[in-house]
């Protein structure tokens, strides 16, 4: 896994975030390294004031999402996969997994719910270790999801991935910062609106 850089910039960039994660473009903020951006587009799936509509609300909904994303997160790890198809079961199942992670990210640790999925291991005559996500629908992309933070948690990256502290965004965003001090995923949209309420509450 490639080692990630923390250039001590803005998180909010000029350019356009990348367009297969459909999920993140919608905040405006740059994707996550490596296969982690799975990770974060598949968090910032959720309903918005400003965003839109739950990405995972039906199984229309999270097959179009999931079939742009995993083809993103192929491309990054240089496999070419096919996307789980999703029913509307597999839509809700989806729902409680990023349910999970946002507690987690909160700081009440993992559900127990999820704690069985697997991933299949290979290796190669090359002497390299592979991984690919296992099972149909949803399992699949918990597979992918939760394999994804394990090895983030190793590179040392996932403390990276944060939530807007505005509680009305709430955006998933990867602190590039150099010294992981992020906590808004825009200043001008999430920081200066609560501080000027704060003023005035103040006054």
């Amino acid at each position: 896994m490639t080692n990630a850089t923390f250039p001590s910039t803005l998180l909010q960039y000029p350019s356009a975030p990348e367009s297969e994660w459909a999920a993140t473009a919608r905040y405006g903020v740059r994707p996550a390294p490596d296969g982690l951006a799975l990770v974060q587009d598949f968090l910032n799936t959720r309903a918005g004031a400003t965003t839109g509509i739950d990405l995972l609300g039906n199984a229309n909904h999270a097959n179009a999402w999931a079939g742009p994303a995993v083809h993103a997160w192929g491309a990054r790890r240089g496999v070419a996969v096919l996307p789980p198809t999703m029913t509307e079961g597999d839509a809700k199942e989806l729902g409680s997994v990023r349910d999970a992670l946002d507690d987690a990210l909160a700081g009440h640790g993992f559900s127990t719910t999820h704690q069985t999925l697997d991933v299949h291991l290979a290796t190669t005559d090359a002497g390299a270790v592979l991984w690919t996500p296992t099972g149909h629908g949803w399992r699949w992309l918990a597979s992918a999801i939760f394999a994804e933070i394990l090895l983030s948690q190793h590179a040392e990256n996932w403390p990276r991935i944060k939530q807007c502290r505005n509680a009305a965004c709430r955006a998933t965003i990867y602190d590039s910062t150099w010294d992981n001090s992020a906590v808004w995923h825009n200043r001008s949209t999430c920081e200066l609106p609560i501080a000027s309420l704060r003023t005035a509450t103040n006054d």
